[in-house]
């Protein structure tokens, strides 16, 4: 059983240094990819290069919000498939995740499935059950084209604007205003990709995906340039695009659960879940959890150190 780690990272070199040698120490024949972005930290390449299977790559200008996190991933799978790497599942991670039970656990149970991926997904422009975002967010992420008109907001910038924004969306159809990253005026996009027959799939970015799915993908993805150009000027495409592709596939046996614990709950900031701590162990020791975020050393190591007795069985 081969694995590949692709974790994302910008931030927190000691969390990524551990984060890295924990996957080694469990996993040590898997192939780790760090795609991180050197615009907020220096990364020590030659140290973590020096790992068996161990490759870093550079990060293009990561936008939050837009689809260059999507272009950073079907830019590792260039690279993994241009290298020829050998391995039977993908699983993505971010510098802020970690493992929650020992990986030879979780490979063993990937090596036995009869699935073919696990991720989560569901039609985001209906009103079922499934859709577990607020009403009439996937037509406002996926039905209308964005250009982004200002950098990384602050909490006060975000406030200032807020009342605007609501007015504006509120009173017409045609235009509507983000400010959850940065400010983004999207106009009602005329030429649609969504059909009865191609639905406008959505859920976490994270998964864990066989070679066959990956491969999918990949290759989708290169013969269907109208497709990702469109998706190029979404917003927050990384929550539809891999899911569109692969459950309007009906290629594959998905199941509808990515295995990460991840706990959203209001009155958090936009940008992410809730920090974990040492009291949350008792919920990540579950045996359907793989993954969880998020972690922050500097909020609560302890917790880290007893995942690690765990995955190490120490």
């Amino acid at each position: 059983m081969k694995i590949i780690y692709l974790i994302h990272t910008h931030k927190d070199l000691e969390q990524i240094y551990r984060l890295v040698k924990i996957i080694k120490s469990s996993s040590p024949e898997s192939y780790i990819i760090v795609i991180h972005n050197f615009k907020y930290s220096i990364l020590d390449v030659e140290f973590l290069e020096s790992l068996p299977k161990v490759k870093i790559l550079k990060s293009s200008e990561r936008k939050l919000g837009s689809f260059s996190l999507v272009q950073e991933y079907l830019d590792v799978l260039d690279w993994v498939f241009s290298q020829n790497i050998e391995f039977d599942w993908l699983i993505n991670l971010t510098g802020q995740d970690y493992p929650t039970q020992p990986l030879p656990q979780i490979e063993k149970f990937l090596a036995e499935t009869e699935f073919d991926g696990f991720l989560e997904y569901f039609d985001a422009l209906s009103d079922f059950e499934q859709n577990t975002w607020k009403r009439g967010e996937g037509f406002e992420r996926y039905l209308y084209s964005y250009w982004w008109f200002y950098g990384y907001l602050q909490r006060w910038q975000r406030a200032f604007l807020k009342l605007p924004r609501e007015i504006i969306n509120s009173i017409q159809p045609f235009i509507r205003i983000k400010t959850q990253y940065s400010l983004m005026v999207g106009i009602r996009s005329t030429n649609l990709p969504f059909n009865d027959s191609f639905l406008c799939y959505a859920g976490s970015y994270f998964h864990t995906l066989s070679k066959s799915c990956i491969q999918y993908l990949y290759e989708f993805a290169q013969k269907n340039p109208d497709l990702v150009n469109y998706y190029k000027k979404t917003y927050l495409p990384d929550e539809s695009f891999i899911q569109a592709i692969l459950v309007n596939s009906k290629l594959f046996n998905l199941c509808n659960d990515n295995k990460r614990y991840m706990d959203y709950r209001k009155g958090l900031p936009y940008d992410g879940c809730r920090k974990l701590s040492s009291e949350d162990y008792p919920i990540l020791c579950k045996d359907d959890i793989h993954f969880a975020r998020k972690f922050d050393i500097k909020y609560d190591s302890k917790i880290l150190d007893m995942l690690d007795a765990r995955i190490l069985n120490t």
